[in-house]
């Protein structure tokens, strides 16, 4: 079992930052691949970053490559996302997930994830 608590999350203007981070406990986190997932009323979650165990390789979406970054510290058990340029349509509850994995790759379907956080509200006002 790994349990994953999310923080970071507020309300910000239009071209803020914020940092999200999960903290991870239970079952050795650096063998986890780590994704990030939101998730806005009346849309399918969706994930916008992943990272694999090591680091060493990262997907972002389409929709915020070059604003928000992945990256983990394994001494700390903890994922981040980094998040700049905030727009309105980033407005969602955001979740961090944790994958098993043989490889030292990355996922970016919901199937793929097996425990999820409890989410953090992210609002970015126009």
């Amino acid at each position: 079992q790994v349990q994953l608590v999310e923080s970071g999350g507020g309300l910000v203007q239009a071209g803020g930052s914020l940092r999200l981070s999960c903290a991870a406990s239970g079952r050795t986190f650096s063998r986890y691949a780590m994704g990030w997932f939101r998730q806005a009323p009346g849309k399918e979650r969706e994930c916008v970053a992943a990272i694999s165990w090591s680091g060493g390789s990262t997907y972002a979406a389409d929709s915020v490559k070059g604003r928000f970054t992945v990256s983990r510290d394994n001494a700390k058990n903890t994922v981040y996302l980094q998040m700049n340029g905030l727009k309105p349509e980033d407005t969602a509850v955001y979740f961090c997930a944790a994958a098993g994995t043989w490889g030292n790759i990355y996922y970016y379907k919901v199937d793929d994830y097996t425990y999820w956080g409890q989410g953090t509200q992210v609002t970015v006002s126009s």
